[in-house]
């Protein structure tokens, strides 16, 4: 087991050396002279615990408090401290010390607070392994061995210290944004409230409010007799997931951003003020700045939902994660069906990674399902996935053109296609291939595709 790493910060030689000599046969011990040179060390690799003298010389030891609290929230420091100074220790502790001890330094004392102290790290370590554990086996987006599935998981332990900062996601359909946001809300402060889940896309434009804000009595006609809660209060404490934020109407736009700024609304029909504290996570298929742009989706609105913003890699990007989520959809449904099958065979595998997935994680699961039901064999061939065995030999299926940088379905799919991905897709193939033409002349290439000079720079530029 990797021994818990501990950094001094005396400007005391007698104090540095004494502590480090007592502690190095338990611990990774770094001893640092002033608080600058330390921070070069800690701000790359934060070490498990702080010593922290209060008498530094330059930043003093309560400023050098603060700041590594601002950065490390959850960092314990032990402040040290000669007697005189415990009226300033008194700050320390209410700037979040975790507790301090006084010179001349009893080890016994000390060691104790230290264990003390690591216990509190140590639990929140095997919180922090558990909740990363049932994530990946509950969440297939996070299964893989891609940079991107280890980037997605950084990413939701930095915003899920946050309980309040909007989160927006962007991807293709099928990605698994709700499973993100879903993951974002249970590793949070929040975790132990509601995560509510709002399709925008699939309430009509005239529910939407009622639906989001609630309704009081007699607000409209068929409207029940006590009123409605809505979504957003539902969702008091915990997180509100809004899937499909680009089919908000601009009437719902107005009031969300009036909730999001000071956490008040109203209730359709009523003339109360109400106030909610809750976490508003939201996705999108759509390019919303694009939306932006047109007038059918406020500015204001856009940069409030997405103080924090990411976006999910569709599977086209991330090939080499197919296989670890291939096995785990496979051992998901020999569970449900009662089936014993083994893996894909070498042309599947192949196959797979050939093939273009418009429906991104989403069509995948679905083919596996489609496999495991109908196979026969110990292993899921192409033909048991649905899939054409010319794309193992390099050849187009049947009912895909090959534009020579992508497979594009000439027909819809029975499991539906992205077109936006799709349009993507031959956008990019198209703007390579006038570049070749033109040899990189980017003037000359947006005139062959007959679009402005500058359009075609910024649209390129955008293209991954």
């Amino acid at each position: 087991m990797t021994p818990f790493s501990i950094c001094i910060i005396d400007d005391e030689p007698s104090i540095r050396e004494g502590l480090s000599m007592a502690l190095e046969p338990d611990y990774s011990i770094q001893a640092f002279v002033d608080a600058e040179s330390a921070f070069e060390i800690i701000l790359n690799t934060p070490p498990d615990l702080v010593l922290l003298d209060i008498g530094l010389p330059g930043m003093n030891g309560i400023d050098v408090l603060k700041k590594l609290k601002e950065t490390f929230h959850d960092l314990p420091v032990i402040m040290i401290t000669a007697y005189e100074e415990i009226n300033t220790v008194i700050n320390a502790m209410k700037t979040g010390a975790y507790d301090f001890i006084v010179k001349p330094i009893q080890m016994d004392r000390l060691e104790i607070t230290i264990r003390n102290a690591l216990s509190s790290v140590s639990l929140r370590r095997e919180v922090e392994l558990l909740q990363e554990k049932c994530i990946r086996e509950h969440m297939p987006c996070f299964i893989g061995e891609s940079n991107a599935v280890q980037d997605m998981m950084d990413f939701i332990k930095m915003v899920a210290k946050s309980p309040d900062t909007p989160v927006l996601i962007h991807g293709e359909t099928g990605t698994g944004k709700e499973l993100i946001a879903s993951a974002i809300h249970f590793r949070s402060p929040n975790c132990n409230g509601p995560f509510i889940t709002v399709n925008c896309a699939s309430i009509p434009k005239d529910l939407i409010e009622s639906e989001l804000f609630g309704y009081e009595k007699g607000a409209f006609t068929g409207a029940k007799t006590g009123g409605k809660k809505g979504l957003i209060e539902e969702a008091e404490n915990g997180t509100l997931f809004l899937d499909e934020l680009g089919d908000l109407s601009m009437s719902a736009q107005a009031k969300l951003l009036r909730f999001l700024e000071n956490g008040e609304f109203y209730k359709v029909g009523g003339t109360q003020k109400h106030y909610v504290k809750t976490r508003v996570v939201s996705a999108t298929n759509k390019n919303i700045l694009e939306m932006v742009e047109k007038g059918s989706f406020r500015r204001d609105l856009f940069f409030r939902l997405g103080v924090v913003n990411t976006k999910v890699p569709p599977l086209n990007e991330r090939c080499e994660d197919i296989s670890p989520l291939s096995r785990y959809f496979i051992n998901m449904y020999n569970e449900k069906f009662g089936k014993q099958v083994k893996g894909l065979s070498e042309e599947a595998e192949t196959t797979l990674k050939q093939y273009q997935f418009t429906g991104n994680v989403r069509e995948l699961k679905n083919m596996i399902e489609r496999g495991v039901l109908i196979t026969k064999e110990d292993y899921l061939s192409p033909k048991d996935l649905g899939v054409a065995r010319e794309m193992a030999s390099g050849h187009p299926p049947l009912g895909y053109m090959d534009t020579g940088h992508s497979l594009i379905p000439e027909n819809i799919p029975e499991a539906g296609l992205d077109i936006q991905s799709v349009l993507h897709r031959v956008e990019k193939y198209y703007y390579k291939k006038a570049l070749e033409i033109t040899s990189g002349n980017e003037s000359r290439a947006a005139r062959l595709l007959h679009i402005n000079h500058h359009t075609f720079r910024y649209r390129h530029k955008k293209m991954p």
